[in-house]
C-alpha cells in the first residue's frame, strides 16, 4: 500500500492504516508461513516509524547559532557542512551506521577543479571545519567514546602526475595509487594523536607499519565489537566473512 502526502493524514489515521495491512499480513502468514510476510510486516511498521520520526531528525534550522558557527552549516542552502551536522543529529539520536559520501577529490590535474592546486584546497575548505566540529561535538555531548568516526577514500595517490604526452600542463595533479594509503580514524577504542605507519621519502611505497584494506576491515569490525573470523555468512555452500581468509586486527592504534 502506498499513502500519498504523508504529511497530510495525522498520526491516528497512519496507524490505523498499518494496523489494517499488518492484520491482513498475519492473517495471510497464519495460511502460508513465508517468512517473507514477517519481513513485509517489520517494513511496515518501520516505515510507520520513519514517518513520524525522520522529518524531525532531518531538520537542522532548529540547531543554536553557535553550532552551524561551528559546522559553517546554513540551513538555506546545501553543503557538506550541513550533512556533517545531520551525521551528529542522526548518531544522536541512535543510528547505527551513517555514511557521508562527497564527491570531486579525483585530482589528476586535467582541469582546475581536479588539480591539487585548486580543486584540492577548496574541497579541504569545504570539509576540514565541518569534520573537525564533528569530533568536536561529539565529545563535548559524551558520544566519541562509543562512536568510530572513518575518513577515507577508495585508493591512494601518487607523489607525482603522469603525463603519457608530454605535453605542459596548467595545473597540479595526483594520479592513482595502490602501494600507499591513507585515512584517519577517531573515536571508540582508539588512540588519541597517534599516527601508524610510514611511507618512504616521496610517499610512494610503505615501508613501516603496512596493511592490508582485509586488516583494517578486521580493525573496525574488533571496534564494532565484532570479532571479524566467527562474523560470517553461509554462501554456497561454507561460511563467509568480510574479510574473506585475510585479515588481523591492528592492535598497535587500538586505545
Amino acid at each position: 500500500m502506498y499513502i500519498q502526502n504523508p504529511d497530510h493524514i495525522n498520526r491516528k489515521d497512519r496507524r490505523a492504516s498499518i494496523d489494517a495491512i499488518n492484520e491482513i499480513n498475519r492473517l495471510t502468514f497464519d495460511e502460508y508461513r513465508d517468512p517473507e510476510i514477517s519481513t513485509r510486516i517489520a517494513q511496515y511498521e518501520l516505515a510507520y516509524k520513519m514517518q513520524l520520526t525522520v522529518p524531525e531528525v532531518m531538520n537542522i534550522a532548529d540547531e543554536p547559532t553557535y553550532i552551524h558557527d561551528l559546522y559553517g552549516s546554513n540551513p538555506q542552502q546545501s553543503s557538506f557542512a550541513n550533512n556533517v551536522l545531520l551525521a551528529r543529529k542522526l548518531v544522536e539520536q541512535g543510528v547505527r551506521f551513517v555514511q557521508l559520501f562527497d564527491w570531486g577529490w579525483d585530482t589528476h590535474g586535467t582541469s582546475a577543479d581536479g588539480s591539487i592546486d585548486v580543486g584540492l584546497l577548496n574541497k579541504c575548505h569545504q570539509t576540514d571545519q565541518s569534520v573537525t566540529a564533528l569530533i568536536i561535538d561529539l565529545k563535548q555531548r559524551g558520544l566519541l567514546d562509543e562512536t568510530l568516526v572513518i575518513w577515507g577514500g577508495e585508493f591512494g595517490r601518487t607523489p607525482m602526475q603522469e603525463n603519457r604526452e608530454g605535453k605542459t600542463n596548467p595545473f597540479l595533479g595526483r594520479d592513482h595509487h595502490a602501494e600507499a594509503f591513507t585515512m584517519w580514524m577517531a573515536g571508540g577504542g582508539l588512540k588519541k594523536g597517534f599516527s601508524f605507519g610510514e611511507t618512504d621519502e616521496i610517499g610512494y611505497n610503505a615501508i613501516n607499519g603496512k596493511v592490508s584494506p582485509y586488516d583494517i576491515q578486521a580493525t573496525i569490525l574488533h571496534l564494532l565489537g565484532y570479532d571479524h573470523e566467527r562474523f560470517t555468512f553461509p554462501y554456497q555452500g561454507r561460511n563467509f566473512r568480510l574479510t574473506d581468509v585475510h585479515g588481523s586486527v591492528i592492535k598497535d592504534i587500538l586505545a
